[in-house]
Formats: C-alpha cells, sequence, structure tokens
C-alpha cells in the first residue's frame, strides 16, 4: 500500500462520520475551525513566512508570491468566509422532487454527499481552508494536496483544522494534507480508484491537462482562465469609453494572478484609435506588459511587443495581456472561440443585439456584458465559497459550492410491490 492510499483508508474510515453529521454538528465544526485559525494566526503566517522566503529564494514572480501569502486581513477573510458558509442552508437531506407511482411507489430524489473527495491545487494555501471546510459543510470527506511552493502553510492550516473538528467530535481525518509533495505520490492519488469518487485540479492549464490524461478516478476541470473583454463598436460617448478602460483595468490589474482575471482584450477597430492609447495609460499604473497585433502597435507605438500564438493563447496570471484589434464581432467570437479556455468572457457594449449575440454564442461559463470578469466566483455570486470554477459541463459547471459537491440519491417506499 502506498501512501496515497494509506490516506485513502483513513478517508474511507472516517467518511460516513462527516457524511451522517447534522447540520448543527458540522455548524460546530466549523465555528471551531474560524475560531481557530483567528487564534492561531501568529503560527500559521511564521509558517507561511517560511514559503514566502523560499519563494524569493527560487525567483517566484510578484503574482504568484502574492497568491501565496497570507496576511491578518486573509486570515479574517478566511475566517468571515466560513461564517458565511455556516450561515448557508445544509444541502444534504434534501428532497428536490419526489412523486407516486401508479403501483404505489414513493420515490423521493435527495441529496447526499459526493463521498470522498480529492483536490490537487497549487501555490494558494487560502484553498486548503476553503476546500477543506465546503467539503465538511458538505458531508465529504476530503484529501487535499497543495503544492511545494505552500507546504509550510498547508501543514500548518490543516493541523489547526484537524484539531478543531476533533475538538467537536469528529475524526481528524475527514480532511487530510498529502505531505509528501513527490510527482510520483501525485500520480499515485490521480489512481487512487476504490477511494475517490472525484478528484478536482485547480491550477494552471499544466496541472490541469496532467490531471485529465493521468487520472482513472472521475475528474471535474477547473481554473485555466484565458478570459477576455471585447469592446464593440456601440459605445455611447466618453461615458462608455471611461466604463471601457475601468472595466478592462479591473479585470486585468485587481489581482493578476486568478482565474477569473483576463489575459486577453479584444477591439473593435472603430473605437480602437481612441480607446487603446486610454487603455494603455492605465494599465501602464500597473507596469502591465501589452503584447499587440500589428494594428495595436501602430496605434500605441512600439512600446507594445508583437503578439504571437503563444501570447494569445497564454493565461499569464500576470501584469501581462495581448491585444487585438477586430474588424467586427464575428472575429472577436471567433477569436474567443479559439483561444478561450469556457470560463469567463465579456463584452463592453450598448448595442442589445451584440450584447444578445455574444452572451448566446459564447461557449463559457460566465458571459458578462458590462462588467468585469472578476465577479466569477462563488462568493460574489452569492453563493458562499467554492471549490474552482469548473469550466467542463459535467456535472458541474460555474462556480462549485455546497450544491455540486453533493449528489443525488432515490429513495423508494413500497408495500410488497414487486416487477
Amino acid at each position: 500500500m502506498n501512501y496515497a492510499q494509506t490516506l485513502g483508508e483513513r478517508a474511507k474510515v472516517a467518511a460516513p462520520a462527516i457524511a451522517n453529521a447534522s447540520p448543527k454538528l458540522k455548524n460546530e465544526a466549523l465555528a471551531a475551525i474560524a475560531a481557530a485559525l483567528l487564534q492561531q494566526t501568529d503560527r500559521i503566517l511564521q509558517a507561511n513566512a517560511e514559503d514566502l522566503a523560499a519563494a524569493v529564494q527560487n525567483n517566484m514572480t510578484e503574482s504568484l508570491q502574492d497568491r501565496l501569502r497570507l496576511t491578518p486581513a486573509r486570515m479574517q477573510g478566511m475566517a468571515d468566509a466560513i461564517e458565511k458558509l455556516i450561515a448557508m442552508d445544509d444541502p444534504v437531506g434534501v428532497v428536490e422532487s419526489g412523486s407516486v407511482r401508479p403501483n404505489g411507489l414513493q420515490i423521493l430524489k435527495t441529496r447526499v454527499p459526493l463521498g470522498i473527495i480529492g483536490i490537487i491545487f497549487e501555490s494558494r494555501p487560502n484553498v486548503t481552508v476553503d476546500a477543506a471546510t465546503l467539503c465538511l459543510k458538505a458531508g465529504n470527506a476530503v484529501i487535499l494536496r497543495g503544492g511545494k511552493e505552500a507546504i509550510h502553510s498547508n501543514t500548518c492550516l490543516m493541523n489547526v483544522m484537524r484539531e478543531a473538528v476533533e475538538s467537536v467530535g469528529l475524526p481528524a481525518d475527514i480532511m487530510q494534507l498529502v505531505e509528501d509533495t513527490s510527482r510520483q505520490t501525485a500520480s499515485d492519488m490521480m489512481q487512487l480508484n476504490g477511494y475517490l469518487d472525484v478528484l478536482i485540479p485547480r491550477g494552471g492549464a499544466g496541472l490541469i491537462q496532467a490531471v485529465v490524461k493521468q487520472a482513472t478516478v472521475p475528474v471535474i476541470e477547473t481554473g485555466v482562465g484565458n478570459c477576455h473583454v471585447y469592446v464593440d463598436s456601440c459605445l455611447d460617448g466618453d461615458a462608455d469609453y471611461e466604463m471601457a478602460v475601468q472595466i478592462i483595468d479591473n479585470a486585468k490589474t485587481q489581482r493578476p494572478s486568478v482565474c477569473n482575471a483576463i489575459e486577453g482584450l479584444l477591439v473593435h477597430e472603430a473605437v480602437a484609435e481612441k480607446l487603446l492609447p486610454m487603455v494603455q495609460k492605465a494599465l501602464a499604473v500597473h507596469d502591465v506588459t501589452i503584447y499587440g497585433c500589428e494594428k495595436t502597435r501602430a496605434i500605441l507605438g512600439d512600446s507594445v511587443l508583437p503578439a504571437t500564438e503563444t501570447e494569445y493563447a497564454t493565461e499569464f496570471l500576470d501584469y501581462k495581456i495581448s491585444v487585438k484589434v477586430v474588424s467586427d464581432l464575428e472575429e472577436a467570437l471567433a477569436h474567443i472561440a479559439k483561444y478561450g479556455t469556457k470560463h469567463s468572457e465579456c463584452i463592453v457594449t450598448r448595442s442589445l443585439n451584440a450584447a444578445k449575440k455574444f452572451q448566446q454564442q459564447v461557449d463559457a461559463a460566465a458571459v458578462y456584458v458590462n462588467a468585469s470578469t472578476r465577479f466569477t466566483d462563488g462568493g460574489e455570486f452569492g453563493y458562499g465559497a467554492e471549490i474552482g470554477i469548473s469550466t467542463q459541463k459535467l456535472h458541474a459547471r460555474g462556480p462549485m459550492g455546497l450544491h455540486e459537491l453533493t449528489t443525488v440519491k432515490y429513495l423508494i417506499n413500497g408495500d410488497g410491490q414487486i416487477r
């Protein structure tokens, strides 16, 4: 039995306890975790400092360091998110529908936990807390594997949470961390048939594709966000130009290291000469590197680097953006269809017809009109915290919150019926 199987065995033993826990007990466990995170903030930040020091030594980019960094404010944010989770309705046991068949059989479609969930993610330690607490509320056991960049932070966070759930009478093994961050352990986790009911990779394209190709357990793809803003020709004066710039700036620079930040900008040729210099000025405040097509470079100058297929296809997760001037909406739609990752896409326009066509024809989990893609988030949608943003269509799409971490069970009651 390898290391991953050992964790799977422990999760299998603990899973019934959380699957059958009452909403009251689960909420008590969540409250204990929230309190412990705040009480142990200094201990957690000290562990995080070790990871940040290693990140600097290994020349990690500033944006990736931001993903890794914990602060007192972010610790408070995690605790606040748990409080919101406590206030949410428990999905387990909800009867979605029911019927009585002509033969008298009573059939109830009810919500139940998925079981044991595996999650592989990269250098964001807040995911350790978000994922563990969401799985707990939805009645699932969870095995988490973060990247080696955050191992000290993740280990400390997991120890704090395990101590908290034990304090209210639940087994600590309802949540476990893979402390061996070797590639072999990751591969073993992808093949935990008989233990994992589903595996969720959360990170960059390389990680997700590796999991999709190697896993023998069911996988839900999340996270890759080559997202775009398309600015249409139908703008009503200076206010709309300002709106477009604000949306682009927010979607790119508010937090560039996350999957709902934009990586590409498409601009209709009719508004490009006026809009692009305004965009360049706004992005310059954050030292954003612009890769542009020939028309973009003709407008903005040689400070814009040439854009190639590579830039158009890249999820930068950094202060970088590709820009292309397009002739019409159809060209923008074709570009998004070719390079987008079915995550979040936006059109800025005052044309109802263009907005309707964009929302109908773009194949993505979230399609915006005149709003930043940064809102693609479980909390911002009012669903509470989330495991990630699913970019596939089965069994969940978009923000994966409590409901998406459950499945259905049919309860059939009879009185001697036979077929």
